[in-house]
This record gives C-alpha cells, sequence and structure tokens, in this order.
C-alpha cells in the first residue's frame, strides 16, 4: 500500500513524502542503495526505501520453511551479520530469525519469486550449480541466483549488488556526507556510465550458444534490468525500463 506521506519512527523531525526517482538513492534505513519509489524528507535528506519505510512486522519466506522473520530497525547483539540473500553485511534495517538466525536485507527479503517481461522469465534460487554469467563461479556459498526457463542463463544476486556497488561507489560512499549533497547533483550527469552492464559477458557465452539456447540468454541478458530493479527495491516495468535505458547507452 502506498501513501503519500508517513510519519516514520526512525526519523520523527518530519514527516516523509512519497516520490519516485530516476536516479539511484542510498537508503537510511537499511544502507543499501535504492531507485524509484521512496520515501524522503527534502528538509534533511534523509531516504527510505518503500520495503522499509512500510515494512512487515513479521514475514515467512519460501526458502526457509520453518522460519518466522521480524523487522528490526538495527542488528541483534555485537556479532557482525550478513543478508543470507546476498552475502552483503547488514548495517541498519534488516528482517530477523531468531529461532535460525537467518538474516535478511528488507529489499532481499521482498525479491520476487519469478520475474517476468512477457517474453522471458527468471526464476529465484536458493541453491544452483550452474555458472553464474557474471562472477563466472559454479554456485555461491549463501548466495541466491536469479535463472532463465532455458536453465542457460544465471545471475547471482550477491553479483549484482557488487556490479551496482562498483559502479556507484564514488558516487555513494566515496564522499563524507559534507560532500554528498554538493556532489550529487554535479554526478548525476555522470550517471549513465556508472549503470552496470553485462554485454562484454554475454558475448562471451553467446559465441558458445547455438539455436533456442542463445535466444533464451539473450532474451534473459535484456531481463537483467528487471534483477536490478528488484535488488534496488522497485521491481516494476517502469523502473526496469529506466534502468535498462541507462545500461544500453
Amino acid at each position: 500500500m502506498k501513501y503519500n506521506e508517513i510519519a516514520h519512527f526512525s526519523h520523527p523531525q518530519h514527516k516523509l513524502r512519497y516520490e519516485y526517482s530516476e536516479f539511484p538513492f542510498k537508503c537510511d534505513g537499511c544502507k543499501e542503495v535504492g531507485i524509484g519509489s521512496r520515501y524522503k524528507c527534502t528538509i534533511c535528506d534523509y531516504d527510505l526505501h518503500m520495503h522499509c519505510a512500510i515494512p512487515s512486522p513479521s514475514i515467512t519466506h519460501p526458502f526457509y520453511t520453518k522460519c518466522s522473520f521480524q523487522f528490526l530497525s538495527r542488528p541483534p547483539g555485537n556479532v557482525p551479520r550478513y543478508c543470507n540473500a546476498c552475502e552483503k553485511d547488514i548495517t541498519g534495517f534488516m528482517y530477523h530469525c531468531r529461532s535460525c538466525g537467518f538474516d535478511l536485507h528488507p529489499c532481499c527479503a521482498k525479491l520476487p519469486m519469478v520475474l517476468d517481461d512477457g517474453d522471458v522469465k527468471l526464476y529465484l534460487y536458493r541453491k544452483i550449480s550452474a555458472t553464474c554469467h557474471r562472477c563466472g563461479r559454479k554456485g555461491r556459498n549463501r548466495s541466491w541466483s536469479y535463472r532463465s526457463t532455458c536453465k542457460k542463463y544465471n545471475l547471482h544476486v550477491a553479483c549484482v549488488k557488487e556490479m551496482l556497488v562498483d559502479s556507484w561507489h564514488e558516487l555513494y560512499f566515496g564522499h563524507g556526507d559534507h560532500n554528498y549533497n554538493n556532489n550529487y547533483n554535479n554526478n548525476n550527469r555522470k550517471l549513465e556510465n556508472r549503470i552496470p552492464s553485462l554485454k562484454g559477458t554475454l558475448q562471451t557465452h553467446h559465441k558458445k550458444s547455438k539455436g533456442k539456447a542463445q535466444k533464451c540468454c539473450e532474451m534473459a541478458g535484456l531481463a537483467l534490468q528487471f534483477i536490478i530493479s528488484a535488488v534496488l527495491g522497485d521491481p516494476t516495468t517502469l523502473i526496469a525500463g529506466v534502468v535498462g535505458s541507462l545500461m544500453s547507452k
């Protein structure tokens, strides 16, 4: 459910207003990158993913049928926590299963089990043994993966996040808070060069594929934009199209 304006416990000073942005932002709740729909305090430059702004008190997940995940505003205890979906550290909002100890970023917890753009479907798996198009490795200890129907195209959720962090590291994490606001607008024009691309990786794989398998991989390669938008917390056709158009340049 979407509200035009909300009050949020993490930012009691002002109300947060819903807005849509074609430029990425850093969520002040989970500390992860986002794009598209968000709740924002323009006075304080405070942003939240939709999933962080309006979280569910508790959730279940089909990958962990015996678990009940509770929403927490910060990791429990003093031991570093990592997300079981993407392998990345958890430093802010999260879902935590007290009985099993599993943890999920809010956006990772809400990743669609199926991404469908009408031409190709990508299915979310907890574990696969096939080679990832990005890193070239078979399987990954903890990361979930998206896989095409033809099973020839695979991409770790962890690799998608690595692509995003590598592309936007300087823009979002390379500057102190004082410089962030001053550099944000100047760096927006450089954004197109920072959107990750799999063109080189896919070309290598396509040389080994023929016929239907190659076509499927080409279509799944285009659907990468849907995976990226889902990881960023806004798995909609509109934002996928925005990310896809930037990727093509």
